[in-house]
């Protein structure tokens, strides 16, 4: 029979063919596998700074104040209907937005344990300041990201 490493690759293949099947119709602009890494490292290190907004509720709060960002949806979220408002809210805000396959890792990057529809990475923290290396740090990962999916925003429409 085949190795250990055959059958995990098999299972990891599986993992992904069904988070896959569980997107949701309306989830574009899609990130890829390089985008979703990249994506994740900046909800990372905007998690160990505080200026990451988790959830619907949060999120919507945070655009209909006026504060700016990258908003991260869920693309399996079930029922559709939770987070449908959320690209609409963006657009009309001018926020940049993209779906990724899984609400499970979407949280693990946003150090939660509960799965999160959206989150929001801030350009700032909503308290204090950083010191200036962290700050320039997060905002290259920040204008790397957003520049990715206006790439891919502007080659879907």
């Amino acid at each position: 029979m085949g190795s250990d490493s055959e059958v995990d690759r098999s299972e990891k293949k599986e993992r992904e063919r069904k988070k896959v099947l569980a997107l949701a119709p309306i989830a574009k602009p899609l990130a890829g596998k390089k985008l979703c890494k990249r994506t994740f490292k900046l909800i990372r290190r905007a998690a160990e700074h505080k200026c990451l907004k988790r959830g619907v509720k949060e999120v919507v709060k945070s655009i209909r104040r006026g504060q700016k960002g990258l908003c991260v949806i869920a693309g399996n979220i079930s029922p559709i209907d939770v987070i449908t408002h959320v690209p609409i809210l963006c657009e009309e805000a001018d926020i940049p937005y993209v779906y990724v396959p899984s609400k499970e890792d979407l949280a693990s990057a946003g150090a939660t344990k509960r799965p999160t529809c959206c989150v929001l990475v801030l350009t700032k923290p909503s308290k204090g300041e950083l010191n200036a290396e962290e700050q320039e740090k997060l905002q290259s990962d920040y204008k790397q990201v957003q520049a990715d999916i206006s790439e891919l925003s502007s080659s879907l429409f």
